[in-house]
């Protein structure tokens, strides 16, 4: 393998690294201000880059350089190939080996090109050498313009920064190579915004160059350029605004447009009236004019100031009611703060101003004043109606001192209760009170100018009731007191206690005893416990049921009250038969009997009396409700039996030739069973043969009997009987009867002219049977 020389490429740095010093060999051409080397080797060519300028304004094509062969004897026996990237179009190769380019080549869109190189024998076509590859590189220009894709910027710096705060920062692009001379160096420099602002040159880092109040001027427009070619002469340059907005900061005192302010209020109005409003002034925004406005110096406590968040006023109250009669004339020293204090201006003074206002007071014709905004008065319960029970005062204010009229305005059962005079408030009873029915009684009076009835004052009157000890004491519940009859004496069989309606300036204390009467020949006793309680003891060993059932104790309570009470109290003791314990349920209901008057077997017999007349009963009614059932199921089949005769109407004498009715005068009369679809005719002719007979008819009785054996004994056939309840018409009617059932007399011998006046109604018969009549005469 014969030796070959290798090139490695770094960047744009060429070296020749020959197998040995003596088989270099290579030479260097000059063409177009720039040398291009074209090594020759023998084998495995590797080149070093050629070089070509974007945008060359030469004649086209343009030179590049040459590929040489060592083989190649000038005697154009050799051709040289050339292929890869742009070798269709852009570049060629002549038979010399010489490269040309036929057009402009833009680095930017391509920095470089690979192509290999190929020499072939023309007459055989075949390869006299290996093919080598070569790289052409576009060299840049300065054809391009810095450009600011941020552009324009804004950015906001806090006023007053100091000198050297940075506000932002703009960074422009070329598209030039970097790494190609100056062409793509960018210098920054400030246009416009001196001598408020500066540029760093090589960063675009814009910084305050000065401080800046916001209140004199808060947006400020600065011009950045960037040139390329580090600024050298025929550099390209592009410009961008930036906005640059100063924030605020609390850099200024709330400040009072005035020293001295008037407001007016009327002594009518209420508490809580709106006096008027402040606004202080103050030249920062947001938060940093926040402000809180306060009072001092105000003894009287009369006003009040709040303040509105959102208008950043001050609100002036009226705190308490005013009166021109007493002052005419507030002063009110008002101080506003700012809310929110940066500390790096605090040397720059206080952030606060103080102000007066001045407050005049309107006077008005006021309602008559109470001498006290409520009155707490005292009386007795029970005194009698007229007591008195105070005096309220009310008097006018103003000038002319109008009289003034009262009265009670709240409750027409307060009303009952008590009246007020008029003239000078006296307040009496209309009726005793009773303390345990209310304690306290609350009432509204009013005062009214006699001479303007408009201005009405109210006053709150509380009169609170005193006990007077008119309640004796008395049991608090009904005691259910039992007693054993094997019971020893001494024994506790109840505690009792007492309840007292009155109040007591001290606690209650309530002595019990047994009533004198009793004391002797009562079988209990009393013990009282000094405690408000008393236990109730036997003294007797035993007791009968039989003997005395129940026993009333008169129990004497007494109070400790002024003067003292005492009430008798009956408490029942009943006799319970028991061993060791008292079954009070057991002792009720012996209790129960005995007030009955009735014994235990008494009772059971009489309950067991009650059982069994309840069985009867609910026997009874069992049985007439199957009865209930059988007859009414009977009496559907019967209802359904009875349907074929209601569509027949009497025919009148007519009836009388529709049918033979000699077989009704028989005294047999033969029946076969007939299958049942000739029930029904069977059953009308029937019906019109006994029409020609009356109910007293001895033919009519048998034949009936005859009819009513016949469906007794047959189960299938329906019950002819029933046609019997058809046979009569009932009586009552003022024209009678107009049927010829039961008749016994014919048509011939009855006159019908009385239908005539029987009215309308009757018209339609009378012209029927009229016309008869007069035929008959």
């Amino acid at each position: 393998m014969n030796c070959s020389t290798y090139l490695s490429l770094v960047v744009a740095l060429v070296q020749l690294q020959p197998c040995s010093p003596t088989m270099q060999n290579y030479s260097a051409q000059k063409t177009d201000k720039s040398f291009r080397t074209i090594p020759r080797v023998k084998r495995d060519w590797v080149w070093e880059p050629l070089f070509v300028t974007e945008e060359e304004t030469s004649t086209m094509p343009m030179y590049v350089g040459q590929l040489k062969s060592d083989l190649d004897k000038d005697d154009g026996s050799l051709q040289y190939i050339l292929t890869g990237e742009g070798a269709d179009g852009i570049f060629f190769i002549n038979e010399h080996g010489k490269i040309y380019v036929r057009q402009k080549l833009d680095r930017e869109k391509k920095s470089f090109y690979i192509l290999r190189a190929q020499v072939i024998n023309r007459k055989t076509r075949l390869p006299i050498e290996p093919d080598s590859e070569f790289i052409i590189k576009v060299r840049d220009v300065n054809d391009h313009e810095p450009q600011f894709l941020d552009g324009p910027y804004v950015a906001t710096v806090p006023e007053m920064s100091p000198e050297g705060t940075s506000v932002t920062q703009v960074t422009a692009t070329d598209g030039d190579d970097p790494s190609y001379g100056n062409n793509a160096r960018l210098l920054y420099s400030l246009v416009q915004g001196q001598p408020y602002f500066s540029v760093e040159p090589k960063t675009g880092v814009i910084r305050m160059a000065s401080q800046m109040d916001r209140e004199t001027k808060d947006q400020y427009l600065v011009v950045i350029q960037a040139k390329d070619m580090v600024g050298q002469p025929g550099a390209f340059s592009a410009t961008t605004t930036v906005t640059i907005n100063l924030s605020d900061v609390n850099d200024n005192p709330p400040k009072f447009e005035q020293r001295l302010y008037y407001m007016n209020v009327s002594e009518e109005a209420p508490v809580g009236t709106i006096v008027g409003r402040l606004l202080a002034e103050d030249s920062d925004t947001g938060d940093n004019a926040a402000m809180n406005y306060f009072i001092e110096e105000d003894s009287s406590d009369v006003f009040d100031i709040i303040t509105n968040n959102e208008t950043q006023e001050g609100i002036i109250l009226l705190k308490k009611r005013v009166d021109y009669e007493s002052k005419r004339k507030h002063n009110v020293r008002v101080k506003v703060v700012n809310r929110y204090i940066d500390d790096r201006f605090l040397e720059e003074g206080p952030f606060e101003d103080i102000t007066i206002v001045q407050i005049s007071v309107i006077n008005a014709d006021e309602p008559p004043v109470f001498t006290l905004e409520s009155y707490v008065m005292e009386i007795a319960e029970g005194v009698l109606s007229g007591s008195l029970v105070g005096i309220v005062s009310a008097r006018d204010v103003d000038k002319d001192n109008s009289p003034v009229r009262y009265s009670i305005v709240q409750g027409m059962h307060l009303k009952r209760l008590f009246s007020i005079n008029e003239h000078n408030g006296t307040i009496i009873t209309t009726e005793p009170l009773d303390r345990e029915k209310a304690s306290w009684h609350n009432i509204t009076v009013t005062a009214t100018e006699t001479r303007n009835p408009e201005k009405i004052s109210e006053a709150n009157v509380y009169i609170h009731v005193l006990d007077v000890n008119d309640h004796a004491p008395e049991f608090p519940k009904h005691y259910e007191t039992f007693v054993c009859e094997n019971t020893v004496s001494g024994q506790l069989i109840q505690s009792i206690s007492a309840v007292d309606k009155d109040d007591s300036a001290e606690s209650h204390h309530f002595y019990f005893s047994l009533a004198q009467d009793d004391t002797n020949n009562s079988c209990f006793t009393v013990k009282d416990n000094q405690d408000n309680t008393a236990g109730i003891f036997t003294t007797v060993s035993s007791f009968s049921r039989q003997e005395q059932f129940y026993f009333f104790l008169p129990i004497i309570i007494l109070d400790n009250g002024s003067p003292p009470l005492t009430s008798t109290n009956t408490l029942t003791v009943t006799v319970c038969d028991c061993d060791t314990e008292v079954n009070t349920l057991y002792c009720r209901y012996g209790a129960f009997m005995y007030s009955m008057g009735l014994s235990t077997e008494a009772l059971v017999a009489a309950l067991a009396c009650l059982l069994i007349l309840l069985v009867f009963f609910l026997a009874i009614i069992g049985i007439r409700q199957q009865r209930k059932k059988t007859h009414f199921s009977e009496k559907v089949e019967e209802f359904r039996e009875n349907i074929v005769r209601y569509d027949d109407e009497g025919g009148g004498e007519e009836d009388t030739e529709a049918f033979d009715i000699s077989a009704l005068r028989t005294r047999t009369v033969l029946r076969t069973h007939k299958p049942r679809k000739k029930i029904t005719t069977e059953i009308h002719s029937l019906y019109r043969q006994s029409l020609q007979v009356g109910p007293d008819s001895a033919i009519f009785r048998q034949f009936i009997s005859e009819k009513l054996e016949e469906a007794n004994t047959d189960p299938t056939a329906p019950p002819y009987d029933s046609l019997q309840t058809y046979a009569f018409e009932g009586t009552g009617s003022l024209a009678g009867s107009l049927s010829s059932i039961g008749s016994s007399t014919s048509d011939v011998d009855q006159n019908y002219d009385y239908l005539v006046g029987w009215g309308p109604r009757f018209k339609q018969l009378a012209s029927m049977y009229a016309s008869q009549s007069c035929t008959r005469d």
